[in-house]
């Protein structure tokens, strides 16, 4: 198995060099923008990907390895049943390859008040004809081996999966070059290039690439490079620290997660742990710009969120890291190749002590890795998904506040259409980008 997470040090596999001329340039290798290609490509239209590091090398191999319907918005559920089924038919195509495995996501409830929430999120479940059900106390302990915490009940959806994203994303990527897609890694788009208002192609830093559609799927990267092109809207991006356990005796095959630490089996025997909401966030230039945005959601969770004063130098956010820069010379995008912030060894501690209290017979558990990713994130933790009405021939997909991975290729086959002018089969006004800027009241949904 791939070492984990995908980094700098990862062989190029896609060296280029980029085509001169393409019908459209998708910028950033990471699920969103490897699935949009794949689907492009299979729409018939001559794609190009360019990938300022390396493919999956940021959030998209530091993520949990979650294929969940379970608690999702409502306006991204149907979006991600879609992407299950898509998910059961890249199983079918690649096998082990990308680690899918149907065996459920289960929410673990501390309180009477979680049980509630659970409990109304299954209005959502029956509406879409989800398999989701409520557990008692009993149930819960029933499915968890050695389980010794007291949890209250749960909620369950045995449809849900995971996968493994260090090997998955990567494999895809080899699925869409053998659908004719360009890939081109070490090569950040420093621009886009324009003619008569609208796109006509962007400038890489291996030359330009003339096209009449750009797919923006840059993830913590995205906010930087569409506010260079005077598009603006309020993503961040916070860390999240993760950790990978040495083999260990299997407790439950697939995915659980409570208010003090989550878990998913892994493959190779162990299991990818994470705290189950903590994170930490680096305050800079956007993060103030921002802040009225997001009011609504540090008011409801601001206990789950360490603050840091600034953003190690290059970070998306940092305070040293450019707005402007000409297509000239360097940008930002390849001074720092691949995101890779330091884990706060502190909170996976803090995990490693809950998971062991959790289930005493297996104690706390040892480490074979630990890693941390920016997760782009929006105020009402929902994508931007739409056209730019501004600047015809741009397409945003970002924001997925930490759902990508698992709607990736449902994502991926909605902005291949909408690129391509055909029906997307979803409303996507829960998406759009005017939402900033058209006196919506921003704030998260119903989800868990």
């Amino acid at each position: 198995m791939m070492p984990f997470p995908i980094s700098e040090a990862t062989a190029i596999r896609y060296p280029g060099p980029p085509p001169a001329a393409c019908d459209v340039v998708v910028i950033g290798g990471g699920v969103v923008g490897v699935m949009t290609a794949w689907f492009l490509a299979e729409r018939g239209l001559k794609v190009t990907l360019c990938e300022k590091g390396r493919i999956a090398g940021e959030q998209s191999s530091r993520n949990w390895g979650w294929i969940r319907q379970q608690g999702r918005d409502p306006g991204e559920l149907p979006i991600m049943i879609e992407a299950r089924r898509i998910w059961e038919s890249l199983a079918q195509e690649f096998g082990d390859a990308i680690g899918y495995r149907r065996t459920g996501v289960m929410y673990l409830a501390n309180t009477q008040k979680d049980v509630a929430g659970f409990e109304a999120w299954m209005d959502h479940a029956r509406a879409h004809g989800l398999d989701t059900r409520m557990m008692t106390s009993a149930e819960v302990g029933g499915m968890l081996s050695g389980a010794k915490a007291d949890w209250p009940g749960g909620i369950f959806t045995p449809s849900d999966a995971r996968g493994e994203p260090w090997i998955a994303v990567p494999a895809l990527a080899g699925g869409a070059v053998a659908r004719g897609v360009t890939i081109v890694e070490n090569c950040a788009v420093r621009a886009l290039d324009r003619a008569a208002g609208r796109v006509a192609g962007v400038v890489t830093e291996q030359g330009r690439i003339a096209c009449d559609q750009v797919v923006l799927a840059g993830g913590a990267w995205s906010s930087l490079f569409a506010r260079a092109e005077g598009v603006l809207f309020p993503q961040l991006a916070v860390l999240a620290s993760v950790a990978a356990t040495e083999p260990m005796p299997e407790i439950y095959p697939g995915a659980a997660v409570d208010s003090h630490f989550a878990f998913r089996r892994r493959l190779d025997g162990g299991y990818t742990i994470a705290p189950g909401a903590a994170h930490d966030f680096f305050l800079g230039p956007d993060a103030f710009r921002a802040f009225p945005y997001y009011l609504p959601v540090l008011k409801n969770d601001w206990r789950s969120t360490t603050f840091r004063a600034a953003a190690p130098k290059g970070f998306p956010d940092a305070w040293s890291t450019p707005r402007r820069w000409s297509a000239d010379g360097p940008s930002p995008f390849e001074r720092m190749r691949v995101l890779n912030p330091a884990p706060n060894m502190a909170t996976i501690g803090r995990v490693q002590d809950a998971f062991g209290e959790a289930f005493p017979a297996l104690g706390r558990p040892r480490l074979k890795a630990a890693w941390a990713g920016m997760i782009d994130t929006m105020p009402d933790v929902v994508p931007v998904i739409d056209l730019v009405a501004a600047l015809p021939g741009l397409t945003i997909a970002t924001g997925m506040s930490g759902h990508g991975f698992g709607i990736g290729p449902g994502i991926g086959r909605v902005v291949a259409d909408l690129v391509a002018g055909n029906a997307v089969g979803h409303d996507l006004t829960r998406f759009r980008l005017s939402r900033f800027t058209d006196g919506s009241k921003i704030a998260p949904g119903p989800s868990l």
